[in-house]
């Protein structure tokens, strides 16, 4: 298979070597120059293999989230449909591979495919070509329940596939899903949804507020801070059988919950000596670790993913929030963001590279989202201009973000690619705060 390349573009052409971090395990890079090549990706609507109206319907949307997940996955240059031969292919003896390649439409690769109803399933055939070699990439076929989220559940593990054989390696984010904090049943609960915001679900049912939730390593668990018995507790719930697992109340605030990379222990934040500081524990509460012992509020730790022995958290002791890094027995202390200003809400990047944040520089301002070279102390600024920008998370491929924001007056959830562009809204009912990526499925 021939090389693909593909380059986030930049504003700033200082920075390019600074997103080179972002995405430097990815194959389709070209760093050094201020433009890139992204592979040009025809995406060609399936065919119906027979009239029935219900199959009409799913292939519709099938098709519409395929193009969705590959559109937002920031990769490729999707060839728009006007473009496309008037026969569309089905099967692979349809494909003219000369109309696929001519002047109009340049693709370089193809994918297509059709849908059927089989027993009452929905059944779709996928493939994808090389179109200049005319080489398969990849032929799969998908059997799942004859309703949307079993048709959308298809085009997620099709787009993923895409973007792992063509687009460097590390499959996309279709079939991930993101946790957050709403109020619209009239309590805060914690609720998930899949990544573009559809299937949004409650997930506790405490009749309370419940605050900060993040995934286990494993997607088994959430963690999260719930005020069902009157007191700001931590509580780890499976979202298996939604049971609760024993954590103990340690008294005061316990909030802010992190996962380590190694799934067998949790960080967060504890006020159980009056001042609220950063504690290690395992999962089930035993092993306490204290890590921070100063004045004022440490909170909001995040592991580095690739170390597994760094965090960083959000402390005031400086005078106002800043963001800060120790290593996970608390020592080797310093102060990430140096400029001033209100710097909070870091979430380290998978490949320990990058440190997200939201940072309002003057007291007068609003807080918008960044992304900081950890090593180099460089920084670049996602969100400008639209209100404020809070609590970024990564998506499990690095390539993306999930931020709250409330540019249209009420907190709701947005994600965006990881240099900033394609913000887009994926929740819109009541307040929403707070989102957590999960992690890839089966990791």
């Amino acid at each position: 298979m021939r090389p693909k390349l593909s380059l986030l573009l930049l504003t700033a052409a200082g920075l390019l070597a600074f997103i080179q971090h972002l995405l430097s395990y990815q194959a389709q890079v070209k760093t050094g120059t201020q433009t890139g090549v992204r592979a040009r990706l025809a995406v060609s609507d399936f065919q119906l293999r027979s009239s029935d109206p219900q199959l009409a319907a799913m292939t519709r949307i099938f098709n519409e989230v395929l193009w969705n997940d590959l559109d937002m996955s920031g990769l490729f240059e999707l060839v728009p449909k006007s473009f496309y031969p008037v026969k569309l292919p089905a099967q692979p003896q349809d494909v003219v591979f000369e109309q696929w390649s001519a002047n109009e439409v340049k693709a370089q690769d193809l994918a297509y495919g059709n849908s059927s109803v089989e027993r009452g399933q929905f059944v779709v055939e996928c493939r994808l070509v090389d179109v200049s070699t005319r080489e398969s990439i990849t032929g799969l076929r998908y059997r799942v329940g004859l309703e949307e989220p079993g048709v959308r559940s298809a085009a997620h593990k099709f787009a993923d596939e895409i973007v792992l054989k063509i687009g460097g390696g590390i499959p996309g984010v279709g079939q991930t899903s993101i946790s957050f904090a709403s109020d619209r049943s009239g309590n805060k609960e914690i609720w998930v949804m899949d990544y573009d915001g559809y299937g949004q679900r409650a997930f506790t049912s405490h009749r309370s507020i419940c605050l900060t939730p993040r995934w286990s390593r494993d997607n088994s668990k959430i963690a999260y801070t719930s005020y069902r018995r009157g007191n700001p507790d931590l509580y780890i719930q499976s979202l298996i059988d939604n049971r609760l697992l024993s954590f103990p109340a340690f008294g005061g605030l316990t909030t802010t919950p992190a996962w380590a990379p190694d799934g067998e222990r949790i960080a967060f934040t504890s006020s159980q000596t009056q001042d609220p500081e950063i504690y290690i524990s395992d999962i089930r509460g035993r092993n306490l670790k204290r890590l921070t012992n100063s004045r004022g509020v440490d909170i909001s730790p995040t592991w580095n993913p690739k170390t597994g022995h760094e965090l960083a958290f959000v402390s005031d002791r400086s005078g106002t929030p800043q963001i800060f890094v120790m290593d996970d027995e608390g020592a080797n202390v310093r102060r990430l963001v140096t400029e001033g200003g209100e710097a909070v809400g870091p979430s380290w990047s998978p490949d320990g590279a990058l440190i997200a944040f939201s940072w309002r520089k003057a007291l007068t301002g609003n807080f918008d989202v960044f992304i900081m070279d950890v090593v180099k102390g460089e920084y670049l600024q996602l969100t400008r201009n639209n209100g404020n920008n809070e609590h970024p998370v990564w998506s499990p491929d690095s390539r993306h973000i999930a931020f709250e924001s409330n540019r249209t007056g009420t907190k709701q959830i947005y994600i965006m690619l990881a240099d900033g562009s394609r913000q887009k809204a994926v929740t819109s009912s009541g307040r929403n705060t707070a989102p957590s990526w999960s992690n890839f499925p089966g990791k």
